[in-house]
Order: structure tokens, then C-alpha cells, then sequence
């Protein structure tokens, strides 16, 4: 039972796609989750997924975060999640296992992982990044693709 628990756990915190089912239980312990979370938590979420994400070939170039670093973040997701699933959301964990199964641990940490990377984006200088390569558009080519030339 705790592998495929812990399989969901990582699996869910990689912000995969949108689960299309959440049942009572699972939208009790994606509120538990979310509800016992920081801004410290999220952003440390956010920080994981990111160097997670760097791993990729293509991507491992642009980010230089050490071996320290990934274990250290590693470590903080580790015992983020055991607070949350054993302790803090302990019932609501329990209660979803039994009902609705793995997938809604896989359900509450993608909402997780959604609030953190909506609370880094809010920030202005992440916000003008997202925007900045609007000036790169071509303007008149959208201009005749949208009036029909």
C-alpha cells in the first residue's frame, strides 16, 4: 500500500495534467493540503519541480543548482508531505485512500503544485517575463490571420 502511496505522491508533485475526477474525499484532502501549506511550502514546491524539471537534457544548461541543493529540496518535499499525508491531513488522507484510491493524492498535490506556480506568478517580475516576448511578435501577421486575409 505505501509504494503505490509514495508513487502518487511523486508522480503528482511533477504538475502533471489535470485529473478529470475528484470526488468528495479527494476535494476534502486537496483543501486539507492546501489549507496547511505556507507561501514557504509552495514556494519551496515550486523550487522542486523547477530543478526537477532541470534535469532534462535540453533543459540542465540553464540552471545551476548543485547536488546539495536538489537533495536539500528533495529532503524539504519529503517531509512536506509526510506533515501533510500523516499528520496535518492525516483523516482526509486516510478517508480518500479508502474511497476514491491513489489518485487522489495524485489530484490534491497537482492542486498544490497549481497554487504555488499561481502565487510565483503573481509577482510582477515573474508576471513581465510571461509577457515579455510579446515584443517579438509580428503584429501584422496577426492582424491578417484574425480579419480573414
Amino acid at each position: 500500500m505505501i509504494k503505490p502511496l509514495l508513487s502518487a505522491l511523486a508522480f503528482s508533485a511533477t504538475l502533471m495534467p489535470a485529473i478529470s475526477f475528484a470526488g468528495p474525499a479527494t476535494d476534502a484532502l486537496a483543501s486539507c493540503v492546501a489549507d496547511n501549506t505556507t507561501g514557504k511550502d509552495r514556494k519551496d514546491l515550486a523550487k522542486w519541480v523547477f530543478v526537477a524539471m532541470s534535469a532534462h537534457p535540453e533543459i540542465k544548461p540553464l540552471s545551476k543548482a548543485s547536488d546539495a541543493v536538489k537533495e536539500s529540496l528533495d529532503k524539504n518535499l519529503a517531509s512536506l508531505a509526510t506533515k501533510l499525508i500523516t499528520e496535518s491531513c492525516r483523516a482526509e488522507a486516510h478517508q480518500a485512500f479508502s474511497t476514491e484510491g491513489e489518485k487522489s493524492f495524485e489530484f490534491a498535490f497537482h492542486a498544490l503544485g497549481r497554487l504555488a506556480m499561481q502565487e510565483l506568478t503573481t509577482n510582477p517580475a515573474v508576471s513581465a517575463s510571461f509577457s515579455n516576448y510579446v515584443k517579438y511578435l509580428d503584429r501584422s501577421k496577426f492582424e491578417a490571420a484574425f480579419s480573414g486575409k
